[in-house]
């Protein structure tokens, strides 16, 4: 009598395209639902993060005066928050996506990387549909477009892995440690305020400015400063003490995301059982 092995669920699948139909469907899907119901939509995405900015602006510019002297302070408040919060969707959303799908992972075979795939994209359609008014609003505030703005898909590519990274990590040990949530929580707060989302990295004290751009985010927001908003303001590379340096916010890019890839295949043909 002849036995067919049934196979664990895996990370990925021999065919990309279909893996990536699979998130797609996934992923626009739940974009869909998101907004069903809403009478204003995703007017609501759009209000969160201009109604934090309108706050923190008026605190930061009239009050404790910490834009002074930054060029086109507001559009950089503006970028480093949606990017921010663009970072933060992906990492929380990806850290309980296997257990909110704990009923489609049950039932179903499928390759358990279209779940933090999927909310990849979904991040990815919130972030293109809000940067369009920020860069409406860049505009407006006296931003001219050049040939710097290219640059921006490029670090939007490089936070994107660095957020999916982090996110996998955080998916597979939730699904053993509960805690992880919590304290994922702290950290991001923590994060917010030690990135320059609230001020740039060049005031940062000279002494600690190249240890803190080494903080990937920082590298990031600082050359979104001067790649979409000022050009003569000092870019990740001057800011960290030369192109050398730069390997060092983009080793620990890379090195998270293949970590989070290699953490995920360990434990997919066990996520199931440990749900």
């Amino acid at each position: 009598m002849t036995t067919v092995a049934t196979r664990a669920p895996s990370a990925r699948m021999n065919d990309p395209r279909r893996l990536l139909s699979l998130a797609w469907t996934l992923a626009y899907t739940d974009w869909k639902l998101r907004f069903y119901g809403s009478v204003l939509g995703y007017v609501w995405t759009l209000a969160r993060p201009f109604a934090f900015f309108g706050v923190i602006y008026f605190v930061f510019t009239e009050i404790v005066n910490l834009g002074a002297g930054v060029r086109f302070y507001a559009p950089y408040i503006l970028f480093s928050m949606v990017l921010f919060q663009f970072f933060g969707e992906i990492t929380t959303q990806s850290l309980t996506s296997l257990v909110h799908r704990e009923n489609l992972l049950r039932k179903m075979r499928f390759p358990r990387l279209v779940i933090p795939l999927a909310v990849v994209i979904t991040a990815l359609l919130n972030l293109s549909m809000t940067l369009v008014a920020v860069l409406i609003f860049a505009v407006i505030a006296g931003v001219t477009p050049h040939w710097g703005w290219f640059e921006l898909p490029l670090l939007i590519v490089l936070l994107c892995m660095f957020a999916s990274g982090v996110g996998m990590v955080l998916s597979v040990l939730f699904i053993r440690y509960r805690d992880i949530q919590p304290i994922w929580e702290v950290f991001a707060q923590m994060l917010f305020y030690a990135s320059p989302i609230l001020y740039v990295a060049t005031s940062v004290p000279e002494a600690y400015q190249r240890p803190y751009v080494a903080n990937p985010l920082a590298a990031i927001f600082t050359e979104v400063r001067h790649a979409m908003l000022d050009p003569t303001a000092a870019g990740a590379a001057e800011a960290i003490g030369g192109w050398p340096r730069l390997l060092i916010p983009l080793g620990i890019i890379f090195g998270c995301f293949a970590l989070g890839i290699w953490a995920f295949r360990r434990e997919a043909p066990r996520i199931a059982e440990h749900l």
